[in-house]
């Protein structure tokens, strides 16, 4: 019997994680709507999205790959929380 995406423990602080970083952009500067701000939030999905994908595929190595990919988006969020943070 195959599990939920959704039952996953990563998945779910994946989602806690993202609804962070979306209250901690609120007050990022209004000239940083498009840029920091915008770009932090799709890096944020963008982990979730994928983790959800990877599940939902047929084959160990197409799902390693979407795995894979959350990841360097989650190296993207981190590198730009440094930034946010200078």
């Amino acid at each position: 019997m195959q599990r939920e995406y959704t039952d996953l423990e990563v998945w779910q602080k994946c989602r806690a994680l993202t609804s962070s970083i979306y209250s901690l952009t609120k007050p990022f500067p209004k000239e940083e709507l498009f840029g920091l701000t915008n770009q932090m939030r799709r890096s944020a999905v963008s982990i979730l999205s994928n983790i959800a994908e990877g599940c939902g595929r047929n084959h160990t190595k197409d799902s390693l790959q979407f795995f894979y990919i959350a990841r360097g988006s989650l190296y993207e969020l981190e590198s730009q929380l440094y930034i946010s943070f200078d």
